[in-house]
């Protein structure tokens, strides 16, 4: 029997001191000091291990990084000289869509490898923009077999990247009567991309290779930016090239095993082209999300070429380019799912989409919209510590010194994160009684989504709604 895919997982301390969500404030002059055992000491989650030195220099506040915020520690003190209050320093770090808590758990994924929790369980909105107005249906939580991630019950997560034959056809004698293409399969539905944004040093770019190398995905680089020094990545990278330099990289091409091409108009003829280079060579279009631009009917025409995958990009917050008022990527996604299977090409093709993937939940619910897979950028660079400050681009220095981490280290911190990932992915196809990532896709049957459900619960008794809720 092979050998059961895995991602496995070392904790990678940070290199420097996280932003933590909560500080102490303490009032220790009116500590009794007699206690038995500090609450501190007794806290579950041993959070303030790290922070003893904090105690003994009399430093405050102190950020817990990694506080679960069950608040045991502030209720059994038994003198109550401490409360706790959030970092004014969190507030600061990322932005409107990549909030400070993203980043917060990521970092701890990355960190460790594990799931983040929260001691006080979810204490947000049951509604909000984007992915969050999107719930899964995981009614198949009551089964005690469903256990993907303790190996009771093995969940595939495996996708093509390569076109799937429309039918077979066999000779008298059982052999295949039809040419099929070798299958270019990944053993987890994420594929990496090279951020627009960031410190890119080659080690950073060289610790985003070295862990798509290790779990076995693929990483979206420009032609342009493969240097001697990543031939060594040539299996795991898929070159990006354009109508007018593709021909300048014939030689990368043939060493590929797939490679992207931009969208433009009449694309198609030079297909052909590209498939003179490698006969084995998968072919993905990168196609962005254009609100001028009938991108549901352009995926629709391309999926009847001889290509292998979709590749549709909105913006890193994933919205449409180009609109006053932007479309979510999950509602662009569903549209273009739907005219694939009105064409009659949707078993053939794949579609790999990217633009606001920050979550491993956003991974599944990519994939009930329509998907096969995502593609991730930023999540990288926030495993390797980045703040999203902006700084880099302002041409200032990185807080967390991108520039010098060592390679294996990024490496490391990148793996955690997918192996948390995974694990997240895991229960989630679980719950929803679904054993392999396959199933998943297009199916919205699934998922509950707050447009439509309000629409049915209230309307018939309210009305419907005047002004529309910015869900995207």
């Amino acid at each position: 029997m092979p050998q059961k895919y895995n991602i496995h997982t070392t904790p990678a301390l940070p290199r420097f001191y996280p932003v933590g969500k909560y500080a102490t404030i303490e009032f220790r002059e009116e500590c009794a000091g007699s206690c038995k055992e500090c609450v501190k000491k007794k806290c579950v989650y041993d959070i303030f291990k790290e922070n003893y030195l904090h105690m003994s220099k009399m430093e405050e506040p102190e950020y817990l990084y990694t506080c679960n915020s069950c608040f045991r520690c502030i209720q059994e003190c038994t003198k109550g000289i401490f409360s706790r209050v959030v970092n004014p320093e969190y507030r600061e770090i990322g932005d409107e869509y990549w909030t400070p808590d993203i980043l917060h758990r990521t970092w701890y994924q990355a960190h460790t490898g594990s799931i983040p929790v929260s001691g006080a369980g979810y204490r947000g909105p049951f509604v909000g923009k984007g992915f969050d107005s999107m719930w899964t249906d995981m009614s198949e939580i009551v089964r005690p077999t469903r256990d993907g991630i303790h190996g009771r019950e093995y969940i595939n997560t495996c996708i093509e990247l390569s076109r799937r034959p429309e039918r077979l056809g066999f000779n008298t004698d059982g052999s295949l009567a039809v040419d099929v293409k070798p299958i270019l399969e990944i053993p987890l539905p994420i594929v990496f991309q090279q951020p627009d944004f960031g410190v890119l040093s080659k080690d950073v770019c060289v610790s985003m290779l070295k862990a798509a190398q290790t779990i076995g995905t693929k990483m979206f680089v420009p032609a342009a930016d493969v240097s001697e020094d990543l031939m060594s990545f040539v299996s795991t990278i898929i070159p990006v090239v354009t109508k007018k330099n593709f021909q300048d990289y014939s030689k990368l091409m043939a060493l590929a095993d797939m490679v992207e091409i931009e969208y433009e108009p009449g694309i198609e003829k030079t297909i052909s082209a590209l498939k003179s280079t490698n006969e084995t060579l998968c072919i993905s279009i990168g196609l962005p999300l254009r609100a001028d631009s009938d991108y549901a009917q352009i995926c629709a025409d391309l999926s009847k070429t001889d290509i292998d995958t979709l590749h549709v990009y909105a913006d890193a917050n994933g919205r449409e380019f180009k609109s006053e008022n932007p479309r979510f990527i999950k509602d662009m996604l569903r549209d273009i799912h739907l005219a694939l299977i009105d064409a009659a090409t949707r078993q053939q093709i794949n579609i790999l989409a990217s633009g606001g993937i920050g979550m491993a939940e956003h991974v599944n619910k990519t994939i009930i919209c329509g998907a096969d897979g995502v593609v991730i950028d930023l999540p990288l660079l926030i495993a390797m510590e980045c703040r999203l400050c902006g700084r880099c681009k302002k041409e200032l220095p990185c807080p967390v010194e991108m520039e010098t981490i060592d390679p294996a280290y990024g490496s490391n911190r990148i793996v955690n994160l997918m192996g948390a990932w995974r694990n997240q992915m895991l229960e989630m196809m679980g719950a929803m009684g679904l054993r392999e990532a396959r199933r998943l896709r297009g199916e919205v049957g699934r998922s509950m989504w707050f447009e439509d459900l309000e629409q049915e619960s209230f309307a018939p008794i309210f009305g419907e709604r005047k002004v529309s809720i910015d869900v995207g």
